[in-house]
Formats: C-alpha cells, structure tokens, sequence
C-alpha cells in the first residue's frame, strides 16, 4: 500500500491531474470513479489504485461484481500485467479530484482521430446509405464541464465527431472527463490547428456548416436539416471569431424570451444537434443507422 505524499507515483498522478503539458507529454491522463472504470477499455488501462477501503465498500454487493471481474481482466490482459495497488485514505484524496473519491482512480492512454479521418468515415457511411453526417464545431470553448456536456450530448444525438480548436479546453481535464460520464470512451473527438480548413473540407463534402450566432437570420428549428450539418459553436464569453464564423454557410439564431441574450454554449450545442437527428429519423433514419 503507498501510504506516504511524498511517493514518487503519487507526484506523478498528481502532476497528471494538473498539468495538461505532463499529459500531453506521456500520452497519458487520470480517470476516476466506478461508472468510468466500468466503461473504460481495457485496453488503455496503464496504471489503477485503489483506496485502502475499496474491498469493503464494493466487495459485498451482488450489483458491484463487475468491478472484480473488470479487476481480474486487467490483470490477465495481453499477458501484460497492469500496475495494481492500494492507496491510504489521505493518498486517494491527494490524487483525486473530487470531495468524495469513489475508491479507484486509474490511468489511460490517451486517444484521438484525425479530423480527416472523421469526414472521411461519415461521408463513407452516408455513401452505403447511412444517416446524414452530423457534426459539432468547437472554437476555443474554456468550461471543462461545457465540453463534457457536449461529449455526452454528442453521443445521445449520434454525432460523428466533435471536431475543436486547439484553443479549446483539454478534453483529458478531470472535470470534462466526469462531465461526459463515459461518452468520452465512445465520441470520435479531434483537436485541429485550423478550423478554417477543417470546416472547407466539411463543406467539400457537401456538409453544411452552420454557425450559432446572435445575428442569425433564420432560427435553428426553421431548417430543414436533409443533407450533412455540422454546427459552430463559440468561446462562451466571445462567441465565434469573425473570420471562422464567415466560413460558415449560414448564421443560425435561438429564440428567446425574457431578457436573456443567448443560452450556455452546451444547452446551445444540444438543441441543434437534437433538431438536426429529429430531421434525419423523420427523413426515415432509425436508431440502427446512427
């Protein structure tokens, strides 16, 4: 059991948690809690510890038998052994990042596409009959919980990809990673170093590109999505850059009352997304094609 602050692991993990150079740097970053271990592939488990009262807590109910089992399995993978070990109260809480550790915080590979790759693929699937393609743009978006949100909304939609700038938060953050609740296993994701060309090979594709925008003409709920969309959605503070919002094909609007001026950027993201999946099921997309 490590039990002392000062171990070498533990300034490591907590360097990992902190630092988005030192994660970019290994290739690796920190998850936590019994939903996210659960779902994790085995596959890029590198590292788990556990807390010195796991067993005890999670070793008694029927409905916690997967957690050995998925124990038992990391050990066995590949023939490579996955480092194991116990942690003291006090150390689980240092390489945390929540109030109330759940017990287990482990360490993954990190994973990404290409942007390339993403188009690539959905205009494959929509070629073999497939759904329209369907993607979100991110420029620069700063709340870790935004764009976990936006992760586990992406997936409940049918999103091909979340494509973002290099501007945008780290996906690998703790708090975005809590947010998806796991999406972030199963939504292609990317970062690019131009958005601008990202979004010309969208529309090379014959994707529409539409931004999300308070100069909007039309309101969102008043297109008729039928072919592939991806929608822009802004830095929370400053909305879409100029230069990336012309590049769009068309600046959409989000009724409002009262007097607000503009929703977060996740709710935002999430009505678009869902109008844009209502078009293709009533274009007679079902569930099996997303």
């Amino acid at each position: 059991m490590i039990t002392s602050l000062a171990n070498g692991r533990v300034k490591g993990l907590v360097a990992l948690r902190e630092k988005n150079r030192v994660r970019n740097q290994e290739g690796l970053f920190i998850a936590e809690g019994i939903k996210m271990f659960e779902e994790a592939p085995i596959c890029r488990i590198r590292e788990i510890y556990l807390g010195e009262d796991f067993r005890e807590q999670y070793g008694k109910e029927e409905r916690y038998a997967f957690i050995w089992k998925k124990l038992e399995s990391c050990q066995e993978y590949g023939g490579q052994k996955i480092f194991i070990e116990q942690v003291s109260r006090e150390v689980l809480k240092r390489i945390s990042d929540t109030q109330t550790p759940q017990g287990v915080v482990f360490v993954m590979e990190q994973f990404s596409c290409l942007p390339e790759r993403l188009v690539e693929q959905a205009v494959e699937r929509r070629k073999d009959g497939g759904r329209p393609p369907l993607f979100l743009l991110l420029e620069d978006i700063q709340d870790p919980g935004n764009l976990g949100t936006m992760l586990r909304t992406g997936e409940g939609a049918g999103v091909d990809g979340i494509i973002m700038s290099r501007g945008t938060v780290d996906v690998y953050n703790p708090k975005t990673i809590r947010s998806t609740m796991g999406s972030l296993y199963r939504v292609p994701f990317a970062y690019t170093d131009d958005l601008g060309q990202t979004i010309r090979l969208l529309k090379k594709n014959d994707i529409s590109v539409y931004a999300a925008h308070l100069k909007g003409e039309k309101y969102f709920d008043e297109i008729c999505y039928e072919g592939g969309s991806a929608f822009l959605i802004g830095n929370e503070g400053n909305g879409l850059g100029r230069e990336t919002a012309d590049l769009a094909d068309e600046w959409l609007k989000i009724p409002m009352e009262g007097k607000l001026e503009s929703l977060n950027a996740a709710v935002a993201a999430a009505l678009m997304l869902y109008q844009a999946a209502g078009c293709a099921r009533k274009a007679g997309y079902g569930k099996a094609d997303f």
